[in-house]
């Protein structure tokens, strides 16, 4: 631990410098990582909901192309027959119809029919001919144009229904969408289908739209070009024929659309509502006898998120939170360890510092006790006043200390050590001493060279000073010389009076205050020795606390 609190101060990490970011980063990747696996999951169920729309547009599309294909057989049979036969009588095509045995299931379509083709000329005997024949409001409608060579009215409708019977009569090629089929199918022989028209089944023009899906019946010859007879047809609502074609409980919701296009666009023809709207849909075209129908599946309406994609959400965000949990903490520590190292680091300086610190005290104080011991020597004339004087002095460092070891090495008031070195003789009520002045701290040092100086003042005081008569006093004053230097000045009066015999003898106190303490307050010590008493001015430094403290800082 030493060796790597004297070595070179360590860096902070990365993770140290950053102890919120990197949580929020570890968060942020883990829902940025949560947020592309939603993605995914929503972008499969996307793919799967297409893909099933899709399926559902291909079971529709056949359910309508199975009933178209089986109408065109019945068609095709129909006209097979009706070409053998020099007449289309209503017995013949009734008993051919109910022998299909379609039991009313004409496969979406409201019937089968005969639309014969008649010429302009022979419309009144066509029309007399059905009247007799057992439908007497028989009348070709709409009344062809003059230059028409020819009608296409309806003959019979299979079955035989009030609704049904509104087509009876109805020239289907007055119509332009129905002319036109029946000329292709005429052209191709094939059954083919109309674009959407309202049925004269449904009574008014405004009626749902429907489509017909025409049959060419042509006489038999062996020679010759083949001559038009008439179409078996089959006319179909739109929406019946969709309905009929699809299992709605099998949409699951999806809705349908059957559109005609032409020229003109797209016409809605047929639809079954979807349960809700999600406006994602598919569109296919179909085939229905050789007319292009288009078909529109909308998917069924889902949920903004799949039960997968909440569930994945859910738990990156648990996973996210305890990460973030997880890294505040090992940050936290992370930095908590940084500053315990910080603060052995600093202790092992403070170590250093106060090992330092005591070292050059006990060397000062060391140097001081043998300069002591040095003077005591030369001016003792007896081992037992040797002993008694470097008691003294000894006694007085050791006050001063206490006092030190009070204030933790800090600084000390100039009162407290003042009256600590006059305690002895300050008790005595026979004896006075004034002191005074400012509250003013030392340094420790300071505060030891006063209290070495204090003593010895005090001491020659009590032996030959003020002190050692009853009218003797002492005043000890101080106050502030300027800056970073206190003024202490002692002065006795009402003691003996000093002869001039005693001012020419300096004692051992004498050298010790000018030599040994101005030395350790680097200031030279005025000391006089008047007739009045002595007087002795000392200048201390008043340090900043800053140039002597070993421990500051926060804890």
């Amino acid at each position: 631990m030493e060796k790597l609190l004297s070595g070179k101060k360590l860096t902070p990490r990365w993770y140290e410098r950053f102890p919120r970011g990197v949580p929020l980063g570890i968060f942020g990747l883990t829902m940025a990582v949560t947020m592309l696996s939603v993605f995914a999951i929503e972008n499969a169920e996307y793919r799967r909901q297409t893909a099933q729309t899709a399926q559902t547009a291909q079971a529709v599309a056949s359910g309508l192309e199975r009933r178209s294909n089986a109408n065109a057989a019945y068609l095709r049979s129909s006209a097979a027959l009706f070409a053998t036969q020099q007449m289309v009588e209503a017995p013949l095509f009734r008993t051919f119809i109910r022998q299909l045995h379609l039991d009313g299931r004409y496969v979406g379509s409201d019937g089968i029919g005969w639309a014969m083709k008649v010429y302009r000329d022979d419309i009144p005997t066509v029309e007399a001919i059905m009247r007799d024949g057992g439908n007497p409001g028989f009348a070709v409608r709409p009344t062809p144009e003059p230059e028409r060579p020819f009608v296409v009215p309806v003959m019979f409708l299979e079955p035989d229904t009030p609704r049904n019977r509104r087509a009876i009569g109805f020239d289907m090629f007055s119509e332009g969408v129905r002319r036109t089929a029946m000329k292709a199918a005429q052209r191709t022989g094939q059954p083919t289908a109309s674009g959407h028209v309202v049925l004269q089944q449904e009574g008014r023009p405004d009626g749902l739209p429907g489509f017909l899906v025409y049959m060419p019946v042509y006489t038999l010859q062996e020679d010759g070009p083949r001559k038009l007879r008439g179409f078996v047809y089959s006319p179909f609502n739109a929406q019946r024929f969709l309905e009929s074609s699809i299992d709605v409980n099998h949409l699951d919701g999806a809705g349908v659309r059957l559109y005609d296009e032409d020229a003109g666009g797209l016409v809605v023809l047929a639809s079954v509502a979807p349960a809700e709207v999600s406006g994602r849909v598919i569109r296919r075209p179909i085939d229905i006898s050789g007319h292009r129908f288009i078909l529109e599946i909308e998917a069924p309406a889902t949920a903004m998120l799949s039960v997968m994609s909440v569930m994945t959400l859910l738990f990156g965000l648990l996973v996210a939170t305890l990460l973030l949990v997880l890294a505040r903490l090992l940050t936290q520590q992370a930095v908590e360890d940084r500053i315990a190292l910080a603060w052995f680091e600093q202790q092992s300086s403070i170590r250093n510092s106060l090992t330092r610190e005591l070292n050059h005290r006990v060397k000062n104080t060391l140097a001081n006790v043998l300069s002591i011991i040095s003077l005591t020597r030369r001016r003792a004339t007896s081992l037992p006043e040797f002993a008694d004087s470097l008691e003294g002095r000894i006694r007085a460092l050791s006050a001063t200390h206490d006092l030190l070891t009070q204030s933790d090495w800090g600084t000390t008031p100039i009162e407290l050590v003042i009256r600590a070195e006059l305690a002895p003789y300050a008790g005595d009520t026979q004896r006075h001493v004034e002191m005074g002045g400012p509250e003013v701290e030392l340094a420790p040092n300071d505060a030891l060279s006063l209290g070495l100086a204090i003593h010895e003042l005090a001491t020659n005081a009590a032996k030959y000073g003020a002190l050692s008569v009853e009218k003797g006093r002492v005043s000890v004053r101080w106050e502030l010389a300027g800056e970073g230097q206190a003024r202490i000045e002692w002065v006795e009066r009402g003691g003996p009076p000093i002869d001039q015999e005693t001012k020419r003898k300096r004692g051992f106190g004498t050298e010790l205050i000018e030599k040994i303490v101005a030395h350790e307050l680097r200031s030279p010590v005025d000391l006089r020795f008047e007739t009045e008493g002595v007087r002795c001015k000392l200048l201390v430094p008043v340090r900043r606390k800053s140039d002597f403290a070993i421990r500051q800082g926060r804890a």
